[in-house]
């Protein structure tokens, strides 16, 4: 019996070429990244090892012994990225910023890697995607042109990391993580296993040489990150690069920061030029008129802690169709079907039933905080009666389905927003607290008493109008 049984040591075991996940058995399908015919025979089964305890590289302190001197961040010289990332980057911090194709990825990190140099702190900036003729184009364009500003095209990483020992440099901008490969790891580039070994071999090197590195990511159709999710564990920030591309404006969202806040949001737009930070970004979002125009409404978002005021559409128009159309942009589809629903049923406003319906909004900016519905309610009735809203009017809270007008987070920031630029009167939940001086504030407890900012005949007029065409 002895004689038939193979030892562990002479057992073939199997490994993912894709993410390097083993197993003892053959599978066509691998558990861990869920890839076809990826699982391949490569020796025996890994032996059962034990580590021993070694010698520490560093004694252990009292917490408030450790100085903190060494976490001080130190600004990209671009502000509003400095905002995201909590006032600068940090020494051996790992930046990881995903994104959309085309989205101005590549233009925002040379234009911090151009503002980041100086003497006394290098800048190595490897691209793995352009040549480095494409990228000196893009620096002339945007005017990035620093003299301590280091520009290598490679694809390899022991070729990367010899850069790092000719250059020393304090900030390493690797685009992309997904277009290097190592020559020791199998699987093409972009594979998990490549990703992780790559990932794993820069924030290795940023955390011993106190270098700050900003890693570009790319993102799956979904808008997911692309590879292993472990990638975003390793790194120490996470940022998202949002924005349209037929639009100006581009957000950089934090998603995860180990030295701030995540709920902020740097604001940018892509010119010609290249890319500029945009300290009061509410003027791309807001039509300026001289006479009101039926179905608009303004609102006040927050985009982070940030105060934005958006600007909602709407339009309605007489079906040629059995089944009347329902289009949106930069706006949920689900809570515009939601505030029409309201509106026949609680608002009694029926003439909405039977007409093309289209909402959207202006500049580009996606509104999806429920802060928004009031606005997009008054919006449609605004429509649907053809009846302008008042001028300098602004509507901030959350309508319900049974019509009741709820509190938001953030009213008083809203509010002073909105009085900084102009705006003389509010509609907003009960108890918004305090209102900034010189401002009129309507308190609503439901769509009722929201819509009585529209003229009283025209509200009356619309089902009866609706009536008539039929």
């Amino acid at each position: 019996m002895a004689a038939r049984t193979k030892s562990a040591k002479d057992r073939p075991s199997y490994r993912c070429t894709e993410c390097g996940w083993t197993t003892a058995k053959w599978l066509g399908r691998c558990p861990e990244c869920q890839a076809w015919g990826t699982v391949e025979e490569f020796g025996g089964a890994p032996a059962v090892r034990t580590t021993a305890a070694g010698r520490v590289s560093t004694a252990a302190l009292p917490i408030g012994q450790v100085d903190s001197r060494t976490a001080t961040a130190r600004s990209t010289g671009v502000g509003e990225l400095d905002r995201v990332l909590g006032g600068g980057l940090v020494p051996g911090a790992v930046v990881l910023l995903a994104g959309e194709p085309g989205v101005g990825k590549s233009t925002l990190l040379l234009d911090v890697a151009a503002k980041a140099a100086s003497e006394d702190h290098r800048t190595l900036y490897v691209t793995a995607e352009e040549s480095a003729s494409q990228v000196r184009l893009r620096a002339d364009r945007i005017k990035a042109i620093n003299d301590h500003l280091y520009l290598a095209a490679e694809t390899d990483l022991s070729a990367v990391l010899g850069h790092l020992d000719e250059v020393k440099p304090s900030l390493l901008i690797l685009d992309s993580v997904q277009t290097v490969a190592s020559p020791e790891i199998d699987g093409a580039p972009g594979g998990m296993a490549q990703v992780r070994e790559v990932a794993g071999a820069l924030i290795r090197a940023s955390k011993e040489r106190g270098m700050a590195t900003l890693l570009v990511g790319h993102v799956t159709k979904d808008g997911a990150i692309a590879g292993p999710r472990l990638l975003e564990h390793l790194v120490d920030v996470v940022l998202s690069f949002e924005g349209d591309r037929h639009a100006r404006l581009r957000l950089v969202r934090g998603v995860k920061n180990r030295y701030g806040a995540t709920d902020e949001v740097g604001c940018f737009e892509l010119h010609d030029e290249g890319i500029t930070g945009l300290a009061d970004p509410s003027g791309l979002f807001l039509t300026r008129r001289d006479v009101a125009v039926p179905g608009t409404c303004l609102t006040v978002t927050l985009e982070g802690k940030r105060p934005l005021v958006a600007e909602v559409q709407a339009l309605t128009v007489d079906s040629q169709i059995p089944s009347p159309r329902r289009t949106t942009s930069g706006l949920e589809t689900s809570r515009v079907s939601m505030m029409l629903a309201v509106l026949e049923q609680r608002g009694r406003i029926s003439a909405l039933g039977k007409r093309d319906i289209y909402s959207a909004t202006v500049g580009g900016v996606k509104l999806t905080e429920p802060a928004a519905d009031l606005a997009v309610a008054l919006a449609l009735a605004s429509a649907a009666s053809d009846t302008p809203l008042p001028k300098n009017l602004v509507a901030i809270g959350e309508v319900g389905l049974a019509g009741e007008v709820r509190r938001v987070t953030g009213v008083q920031r809203r509010l002073a927003e909105a009085h900084r630029l102009g705006f003389t009167h509010a509609l907003v939940p009960t108890d918004p607290g305090r209102v900034p001086a010189g401002m009129k504030v309507t308190e609503v407890a439901d769509m009722g008493d929201a819509l009585r900012v529209l003229p009283r005949r025209s509200r009356q007029e619309a089902p009866q109008e609706d009536n008539a065409r039929r």
